[in-house]
């Protein structure tokens, strides 16, 4: 089901407007995919295990996330560190809960602002993935934890081999389950039109990064992107759950053609 989110204004000069959807996929009996989309944090989980534990390791990551206090609504004072022992908290809620069955992906972006700046603050763990479109330049932020990734950086596949392989589904880091839980981060400075994609393997497994790049380059509200997204995976065969969410920033320029946004007291 896809909702669609009000644009929202942390400071003067400075606005997000996104939007969200998730689909079961026409192979899939259940969606083990989860989300969280509420200002200031934007996070896919790709739950794994079936027979419903993979949805409830999903479900518990994000509802852990949406419960830091760094990550309530207004509030831009999460870091890597907060961000990481939320993680690894998420982690023990579903191991305790799961018996270590099921496990999930983690990758999203949290809005945090220092010294009035505001950045996206990007994490991952896993094979879901987060993506950038910035100045018509669009780049993968996050690097896939897969058997795929690490054949691909040793030379021994390509990049094009990797979307065929046997075995790129399998992840070498996620939450629940294995020994491997840590999480990568990056930050970066919030660029005026930035658009942020969030999604998981199921978007990504149907979809090439150029018509992924082509769509999100000439759809223009964030809810119609996401839409649009998800009906082209469906149509390239929707094997997998599919989900997806798009966070657009708008900085306004001062008459000096300055950012309005200003260094807090």
């Amino acid at each position: 089901m896809n909702s669609q989110s009000t644009p929202t204004a942390p400071e003067p000069g400075f606005t997000l407007s996104y939007g969200y959807g998730t689909d079961r996929g026409l192979s899939r009996e259940l969606n083990e995919d989860s989300l969280i989309a509420e200002d200031p944090v934007f996070a896919v989980a790709d739950g794994m295990g079936g027979h419903e534990a993979g949805e409830i390791a999903s479900a518990l990551c994000v509802r852990t996330l949406g419960r830091m206090p760094q990550l309530a609504a207004g509030v831009r004072s999460a870091t890597a560190v907060a961000l990481q022992k939320c993680i690894l908290a998420a982690d023990s809620q579903i191991r305790n809960a799961t018996g270590g069955r099921a496990g999930t992906t983690l990758s999203g972006v949290v809005v945090a602002e220092y010294m009035g700046v505001p950045y996206w603050l990007v994490t991952n763990i896993g094979d879901s993935r987060t993506y950038r479109l910035s100045g018509g330049d669009f780049r993968q932020i996050s690097v896939d934890h897969s058997e795929v990734q690490e054949l691909v950086e040793a030379g021994r596949i390509t990049r094009e081999e990797a979307t065929v392989h046997p075995r790129r589904h399998v992840v070498t880091r996620a939450l629940g389950t294995g020994g491997e839980n840590e999480a990568d981060f990056w930050l970066l400075p919030i660029q005026d039109g930035d658009r942020m994609l969030v999604c998981s393997d199921g978007l990504t497994g149907e979809l090439s990064d150029e018509h992924i790049s082509r769509i999100l380059s000439t759809v223009e509200k964030p809810q119609d992107a996401v839409d649009s997204l998800i009906q082209e995976a469906l149509l390239s065969g929707g094997r997998d759950n599919v989900t997806a969410i798009v966070v657009d920033a708008r900085i306004a320029k001062n008459d000096a053609g300055g950012s309005d946004i200003r260094p807090s007291a």
